[in-house]
């Protein structure tokens, strides 16, 4: 029986060969075919990563759709934006896309698509009840005939339908870094229609992730591009994520461009052609960030992390663009709405190109701030969501919070932020402050109350 802490927020996802066993696998499938029977239609699209383990969830999850009377049209290993992509070009009723997104090789799971977003919340937790109380029928009305298998390639109309909106004058020169993650192979092909030179970093694909990890939130993980960029002299550098729905960026002296500054230069261009348009960001995003959206006339709002809680809350806001400071971009604005690094890369570059100066001088003119990147501490899934519960009511009696996710700490020239993460047993930390010294103050308080909320935890 698969375990329910692998059930979380906005996907499925565990260790493969210890959570996810193919005999669990085949009837979760039974599971997602009728969840999107009852709710959609029976056409399936799937696909999957490159990671090792996921040939094997592959043939289990088709057993358990077949079963389940869907009709199944597989992509094959694509980036999950493929997947996203193949659902509106094949007006499919839903789609399955395994992948251990930005997670260790050795981990992978499941995001669901159903009616054109991806499932979250209770929609995630009514599949593992189903799965319990054995409540796999499809539903009154849609029959028990076994479905059936076909396969298609959709790289190819996915690369057209995006190069055809990109016809940037300047030349310019990129590095990519694929992380031996999804994102090469399509990449390149469409890097070869745009109006640029580029460098190609591991973009072969290899589910072992042997050069670096594939998550660009790291700065670790950027070395690699930020060194190149300098090498190339090219005007920014660009990386993925295993699966390819995040991106992170360089500027042309090798400094990183974390995702909330990402968000704002996306921001600043859109404002241009569509005044007072509305933008989503999460609560892990830069206060500099909303600060300077809302000046600029557009309407700015803090939300939730986690890339459905994120689409849902666009459809409602009729947002224009969301992102969140783990590189994942939801353009509403030329495009379909979901978190597509590649064509978050062609915006970016045609920023760029069409601005005549290299990234760094989108930043021009903001305050200057300190911040850390995400700070990830170690924590067991059956007690983080406590541990941050206990944190956010000691806060609430000291100071003003924010509490939509998790709780955002406003101190006097910054803000700290402690959340539980929904895709590994880990609490998420965050810093910002006018000076060093104040950013180090805001992060001992923080930390000193999640370390003690831990104690009172048991962990």
């Amino acid at each position: 029986m698969l375990k329910p802490t692998i059930f979380r927020e906005y996907d499925i996802r565990g260790i493969a060969d210890r959570d996810l066993l193919s005999d669990d696998i085949r009837v979760l499938g039974q599971a997602f075919g009728a969840f999107l029977r009852r709710n959609g239609g029976t056409n399936i699209n799937l696909g999957r990563d490159c990671r090792l383990s996921s040939g094997r969830l592959r043939d289990a999850l088709v057993e358990g759709l077949l079963a389940s009377g869907c009709q199944v049209t597989d992509i094959g290993v694509a980036p999950t934006p493929l997947l996203y992509y193949s659902v509106f070009h094949l007006q499919a009723a839903g789609g399955v896309m395994i992948t251990g997104s930005h997670n260790p090789a050795d981990y992978n799971g499941f995001k669901v698509v159903c009616g054109g977003s991806t499932i979250h919340g209770e929609q995630i937790q009514r599949i593992l009840q189903m799965i319990q109380t054995g409540d796999l029928a499809a539903g009154p009305g849609t029959g028990t005939a076994l479905g059936g298998l076909a396969k298609a390639d959709l790289a190819t109309d996915y690369i057209e339908e995006i190069a055809a909106q990109f016809s940037w004058k300047r030349r310019i020169k990129v590095v990519l870094d694929a992380g031996s993650g999804t994102a090469g192979p399509v990449m390149s092909r469409l890097l070869r229609k745009l109006n640029c030179d580029p460098v190609e970093l591991f973009f072969d694909m290899d589910g072992r992730f042997p050069n670096h990890h594939p998550d660009p939130t790291v700065e670790e993980n950027l070395k690699h591009l930020a060194q190149a960029v300098g090498d190339h002299k090219a005007d920014l550098g660009i990386a993925f994520d295993g699966d390819a729905d995040r991106i992170g960026a360089v500027d042309e002296t090798g400094r990183v461009v974390w995702g909330d500054y990402l968000l704002l230069v996306y921001a600043r261009e859109i404002l241009r052609r569509k005044p007072g348009a509305t933008f989503i960001g999460e609560v892990k995003c830069s206060q500099v960030m909303y600060d300077e959206i809302r000046r600029l006339g557009g309407n700015a709002i803090m939300y939730k992390t986690g890339h459905s809680l994120i689409k849902a809350k666009m459809k409602q806001e009729h947002a224009e663009l969301a992102g969140e400071m783990s590189g994942h971009m939801f353009f509403a604005d030329r495009y379909y709405g979901y978190d597509d690094a590649l064509y978050a890369a062609c915006r970016l570059m045609e920023i760029v190109a069409d601005s005549g100066k290299p990234l760094s001088a989108q930043m021009e003119g903001l305050p200057e701030m300190v911040s850390t990147p995400e700070i990830r501490l170690d924590c067991p899934d059956e007690i983080k969501f406590d541990v941050i519960k206990t944190v956010t009511a000691a806060f609430s009696k000291t100071h003003k919070v924010v509490d939509v996710d998790g709780v955002r700490v406003l101190f006097e020239n910054g803000w700290g932020l402690a959340r539980a993460s929904n895709t590994q047993p880990v609490l998420v930390l965050r810093f910002e402050a006018t000076t060093k010294k104040l950013l180090a103050q805001y992060r001992e308080t923080v930390e000193t109350a999640v370390s003690e909320a831990r104690r009172l935890a048991g962990g």
